[in-house]
């Protein structure tokens, strides 16, 4: 079974159960914002947000200020739906929103006529009860991800304090949207359908993540300065 959807593309990757804050300024998704307000309380007021592939987050303007088709704007097609939770409408006529992801889908076909913003057939992506061995790839992840935080923040007792979530599939989703992983490794993680093959790859993610952060460490001079330019002579 499909159904349509308002699509926001975005230059990133929405998770279940994460937060998404986002400003609106662009007419279109002005125009999508109103069109949630005006749904009736028991309907979900929510949209797709998909990561782009290729192209612009914002559309590019004709002379005077007209916005041009995004018909070169190439989208993923395993996104997330966002439900709207908060709107702070602002003097301007923008937005101010709080979402947060609520269900994975597979894009279908994209309609980018008949409505401002863009519109797809969608279909819903199952999250398959999480198998026993997925308690113990959850314990690994976290274990794996506690060394991480570790190595990436600068106070330890901050880390030791993290409270990760117990269960398994919440952890897939935070893990994969809060390490410094490429939009390309978050985009693969939503694609995965079952929470142990998900916590898998984390698990070899954060592995090689770990490891190349202990090799900078490791490098005898500041990491300030391995990212300076170099001194002309």
């Amino acid at each position: 079974m499909t159904v349509r959807l308002p699509v926001f593309p975005l230059g990133t990757v929405l998770f279940p159960g994460l937060v998404l804050p986002l400003h609106i300024f662009e007419d279109r998704y002005r125009a999508l914002v109103r069109h949630l307000l005006t749904l009736p309380e028991q309907r979900p007021r929510e949209f797709g947000v998909v990561a782009i592939q290729a192209g612009w987050e914002v559309a590019p303007t004709a002379p005077g200020g007209r916005p041009l088709p995004d018909d070169d704007v190439t989208l993923h097609e395993v996104g997330c739906t966002a439900e709207l939770r908060q709107v702070t409408e602002l003097p301007d006529g923008g937005y101010d929103i709080v979402t947060v992801g609520r269900q994975r889908f597979r894009m279908g076909t994209v309609d980018r006529a008949s409505a401002p913003y863009l519109t797809a057939e969608v279909e819903w992506l199952p999250e398959p009860h999480p198998p026993d061995q997925a308690d113990e790839l959850s314990a690994q992840v976290t274990a794996v991800f506690r060394q991480y935080l570790g190595l990436i923040r600068a106070d330890p007792e901050e880390e030791a304090s993290e409270q990760l979530p117990e269960d398994p599939t919440v952890l897939s989703h935070l893990v994969a949207a809060t390490a410094a992983l490429t939009l390309a490794d978050r985009q693969r993680l939503l694609a995965i359908d079952g929470t142990a093959a998900r916590l898998r790859a984390e698990l070899r993610l954060l592995t090689r993540e770990a490891a190349l952060l202990r090799q900078v460490r490791a490098v005898p001079v500041p990491l300030k300065e391995l990212a300076a330019p170099p001194t002309p002579n």
